[in-house]
């Protein structure tokens, strides 16, 4: 965490609240002491978002689940997966949003199309067509008045086999699993190991390299979410944080490649399928809130 900056208890709270720091945030920035001095990983101050950022986070999920429930209306068997980039590029642009992935470190399309074997950062393209039996994964990201939110769905395109359907139904439980451990005051291990341990359980494995993120006034923000972690470690779940939970789980090996030729797609390295649910979470008192899914 940033070294505090000190705030005498009558000064106005850091956070842009106008109360006072003692009505404030000053028993949570104790509570967080107590936490670092005992060597633990706690949130920096531009981590924690303000009652007004939250709401302007709200307001970029609604338009994040609009435009997936959009693509859940329309996707179907024989569309190309450029055809789902450009109904998320014009309902994104029709609530006069942004979508984040856009030109977003030279990535060249509005959404990520992850199909099968595909683990992520998929390239929509006019090439590919969706078949029967397919998966895909479609990660939609937005921006609204400079707040960002940011989920991805699985699509089971016609006759989808039963390892397939099994994959997809075990990882979206996944987060479930997880939620149960998004706690205040606990710490994203918590929720990484129970992650983990459910897709070991269920025969599948966990991508490592490849995690969640924080969201809200960026695209990517710290912290930087495993599901490969352990109980206990990790940053503190303060209330106020705003992160994904994506875990993308492999029915074979954990192991993944990057396509060299367009420097984006993510492979599992055994060319047996992926699967990835992502929804954005808002770390509350006493749980936590959905904000996108």
């Amino acid at each position: 965490m940033d070294k505090l900056m000190k705030i005498g208890r009558n000064d106005p709270c850091w956070c842009g609240s106008s109360i006072k720091y003692k009505k404030c945030h000053a028993s949570f920035d104790s509570r967080l002491e107590i936490y670092r001095n005992k060597g633990a990983v706690v949130p920096s101050r531009k981590l924690i978002k303000t009652p007004e950022q939250i709401q302007g986070i709200r307001e970029s999920a609604k338009i994040n689940i609009a435009v997936l429930d959009y693509v859940s209306e329309h996707i179907h068997e024989g569309i190309t997966t450029e055809m789902i980039d450009q109904w998320v590029y014009e309902q994104t642009t029709r609530c006069h949003a942004i979508p984040a992935p856009l030109n977003y470190e030279g990535f060249p399309k509005s959404v990520c199309t992850s199909v099968n074997d595909q683990v992520c950062h998929g390239i929509p393209s006019p090439d590919v067509v969706l078949r029967d039996g397919d998966i895909v994964n479609v990660d939609v990201s937005t921006i609204y008045n400079g707040y960002f939110s940011d989920s991805s769905r699985m699509f089971c395109i016609g006759n989808v086999s039963p390892e397939k359907q099994r994959l997809v139904d075990v990882t979206k439980e996944s987060l479930s699993v997880g939620l149960e451990q998004v706690k205040p005051w606990g710490f994203l291990g918590d929720m990484g190991q129970a992650i983990h341990d459910f897709a070991l359980q269920n025969g599948y494995s966990v991508v490592r390299q490849i995690g969640g993120h924080g969201v809200g006034l960026e695209f990517h923000e710290d912290p930087w979410v495993s599901y490969v972690s352990k109980k206990g470690t990790e940053m503190v779940m303060a209330p106020g944080m705003v992160f994904t939970i994506e875990p993308m789980i492999n029915m074979g090996t954990d192991e993944i490649f990057t396509d060299e030729d367009d420097g984006w797609t993510v492979y599992t390295a055994d060319g047996k399928p992926s699967a990835q649910w992502e929804i954005q979470v808002l770390v509350t008192e006493d749980g936590y809130e959905i904000l996108s899914y």
